[in-house]
């Protein structure tokens, strides 16, 4: 669920971040996200587009560089579900007190992202390790 990041971004800035920067383990930039009118765009290091994420009634989709869509997230109660471009589940994200947790389409917990004080977010893996922020 690596390339579905930009949603937890949205869910847990709640819209009101218009370019957001994401550094790995140790610091160094591997990406960005910019707000558009209709949704999102992701950027690698390089500043070259690597996929977008337009706004739906029911929640997301996602499009890779050339514009096909390759999955949607859909909003439920407690979050959202994730689907690939056949529409079938492949994981949810729901969210708590701090942020939200990621699982697999099994319901097994894939990680957890938790939004800081400093207004950060921090993703998790499935055993607490650090992987990635959100500055």
């Amino acid at each position: 669920m690596k390339k579905f990041l930009i949603l937890l971004l949205i869910l847990v800035f709640a819209n009101s971040v218009f370019a957001t920067t994401i550094y790995d383990q140790y610091g160094r930039k591997t990406g960005s996200y910019k707000q558009t009118s209709s949704g999102y765009n992701k950027y690698n290091q390089y500043g070259q587009k690597t996929s977008s994420y337009k706004r739906t009634s029911s929640g997301y989709n996602s499009y890779d560089q050339s514009g096909r869509k390759t999955g949607s997230y859909k909003k439920t109660s407690s979050g959202y579900n994730v689907y690939d471009k056949s529409g079938r589940k492949t994981g949810s994200y729901k969210k708590t007190s701090s942020g939200y947790n990621s699982y697999d389409k099994y319901g097994r917990k894939t990680g957890s992202y938790k939004k800081n004080f400093n207004g950060t977010t921090t993703q998790y893996d499935k055993y607490g390790r650090k992987l990635r922020t959100f500055k």
